[in-house]
């Protein structure tokens, strides 16, 4: 958190260079003896299909065919990273896993700490620290959320523009749910997320906006979850399903209910990651879908975003070289990310890479809305999604969507949230 303005002011010099550290696929297998076993922990959403996988991990293979991948999904029922802890536990642990959360792993030796010749080629080499060391390949960006809309059902709702301010939000939500439209698609169920993700863009723009090192803060317990300017955040996100703007039935929903719902035409706006570009690009819908910022009080430009996500590497490998040669030829291969950033619509975090030409109207739109973010020194972390020594500590994204969801069906008034939070805090430390 403490670099990520500077981060995002070195994007606009590094997204520009025609210089490019991007790797282009090659016949170099580094070695055609016996293959080298290597167990890799994936997961499954409606952009990245078991079908995807099976295609990114061949043409990995391919230009590297003394490697041999053996493929573990983390089941849907079941988060990721629990999984992964799931695996370890057992002894199982995989050697190679994206996208799964460092913290409590690093610290714990199971991690390889990348090496800074080996980072080379990654806009932000130092991101995501923790204690020092780095254990997730600084892969990508994504900003979370911007929201998207039905830009029918704010035409017929009388809704002119995008909204820029929490006023302009609340407004345009009033004016659709009167037309009897659903201003927010919700969900939650065993993804948890979805629920959260209203509540993170309000934390994230109010907090980060005025305190963009608030949680860090919070680690050496000088701000807490019941302080005023976080729970003033919490409550703007209450209000909203107090006021009906957010069905609390479809918190069972999981994370593709949600997506399927959105593209359904059963509500008017979507705050999501910005992945979701990719499959408002492809899937059918009847309906034209634009994205705006998250709005601020002021409609001062501040955008939450996240560069991260990439693969970690089991420190204990039996076989260690290959699992981080076969890391860092799929997180660097331009065919690979050009598959990734149309299947997921991700920003590539990767020295000289440019996006494909022939990308969608929406992951277009979000990423130039990144952009002029970047330009402007506007973006800050994204709340819950940072994977560092400035993240939330172990146990609690779960507890942080758990208090979302409740929020919204009034299990929990905005105080007890707040200190619900502290106190979940407190036994994670």
């Amino acid at each position: 958190m403490r670099t990520v303005r500077a981060w995002g002011a070195v994007i606009a010099v590094t997204v520009a260079l025609t210089a490019c550290s991007v790797k282009q696929d090659t016949n170099n297998a580094g070695g055609t003896g016996d293959r080298k076993e290597v167990s890799f922990l994936t997961f499954e959403t409606p952009n990245l299909t078991p079908a995807y996988w099976d295609a990114a991990i061949k043409r990995v293979t391919d230009s590297n065919p003394d490697i041999k991948v053996t493929k573990l999904v983390a089941p849907t029922t079941q988060g990721r990273t629990d999984y992964a802890k799931q695996l370890l536990q057992s002894g199982q642990f995989p050697d190679v896993m994206i996208a799964v959360d460092p913290a409590g792993f690093a610290e714990a030796g199971n991690l390889y700490d990348w090496k800074p010749e080996e980072l080379k080629d990654f806009q932000f080499p130092s991101a995501n620290p923790i204690k020092g060391g780095h254990h997730q390949l600084p892969a990508n960006t994504q900003t979370i959320p911007p929201v998207y809309y039905n830009k029918k059902m704010f035409a017929d709702a009388g809704v002119t523009g995008t909204p820029k301010t929490w006023a302009d939000l609340l407004d345009a939500a009033a004016k659709l749910k009167a037309k009897g439209l659903t201003p927010f698609v919700t969900g939650g169920g065993k993804d948890g997320f979805p629920a959260a993700m209203i509540m993170t863009g309000v934390v994230s723009v109010d907090v980060y906006g005025k305190t963009p090192d608030w949680l860090t803060q919070r680690r050496a317990d000088k701000v807490k979850f019941s302080d005023p300017l976080f729970t003033a955040a919490v409550a703007k996100f209450a209000d909203l399903a107090a006021k009906g703007y957010i069905d609390k039935d479809s918190v069972s929903r999981d994370y593709a209910a949600t997506e399927q719902a959105f593209l359904d035409g059963k509500g008017a706006m979507y705050p999501m990651g910005n992945w979701f570009a990719a499959n408002a690009d492809t899937k059918k819908h009847d309906f034209d879908i634009g994205v705006f910022n998250f709005p601020t009080d002021d409609g001062r430009l501040v955008v939450p975003a996240y560069t991260g996500g990439g693969m970690s590497v089991n420190a204990h490998a039996k076989n260690l070289d290959a699992a981080k040669r076969f890391a860092l030829a799929f997180q660097t291969d331009k065919q690979q990310i050009d598959v990734s950033v149309k299947a997921d619509g991700l920003v590539p975090a990767i020295k000289g890479y440019q996006m494909p030409a022939d990308i969608g109207p929406v992951l277009k739109a979000g990423y130039d809305l990144y952009q002029e973010a970047v330009d402007k020194n506007a973006v800050v972390n994204s709340f819950g999604w940072e994977t560092a020594d400035d993240g939330l500590l172990p146990g609690m994204k779960a507890k942080f969507y758990a208090v979302a969801q409740d929020v919204i069906t009034g299990r929990k008034s905005v105080a007890d949230a707040c200190a619900f939070l502290d106190t979940e805090w407190a036994k994670a430390k």
